[in-house]
């Protein structure tokens, strides 16, 4: 009996284990992937896969060794980034929902934090800290602080 009822137990989780599951499984086939291309050069500087899965963690890395260290270089930069993933019809990487970071990280449910102190667009760099203050709450507390001064 003992047995039957171990048999039973197993077979309800299994059971229940399918039906959470075949939701998750449905809605994902039926999602299609964001349409992610560089418009310029031919490759990435890493394997495309470990770019996708590390980027943050690389820009987080190459920012911090830039802002706090003073080191500064080219295979980890943003806008080097922005250069090649630029959308040619909008000018950026982030201002439609076509555009590479926009699509990518709809689709993952992320929110893009680079645009606060960032520009979107190759070519312009950083944004001026008056431009950066209206944005990033950080900046806003360093300007005040610096006016206090």
């Amino acid at each position: 009996m003992a047995r039957l009822a171990n048999w039973l137990k197993l077979a309800m989780l299994l059971g229940t284990m399918a039906l959470t599951m075949a939701p998750m499984q449905h809605a994902s086939a039926e999602m299609e992937l964001p349409g992610l291309e560089h418009h310029k050069g031919t490759k990435c500087v890493d394997p495309v896969d470990y770019i996708r899965r590390n980027h943050p963690d690389l820009l987080r890395h190459h920012r911090d060794q830039v802002v706090r260290e003073g080191i500064r270089t080219q295979k980890y930069n943003l806008n080097r980034c922005i250069e090649c993933h630029v959308n040619p019809k909008t000018g950026s990487v982030a201002s439609g929902k076509d555009d590479f970071c926009v699509a990518c990280h709809a689709y993952t449910g992320v929110q893009l934090s680079c645009w606060g102190c960032h520009n979107p667009k190759p070519g312009t760099g950083s944004k001026p800290v008056e431009q950066a203050a209206k944005t990033s709450p950080m900046m806003s507390s360093v300007k005040a602080e610096e006016q206090s001064k």
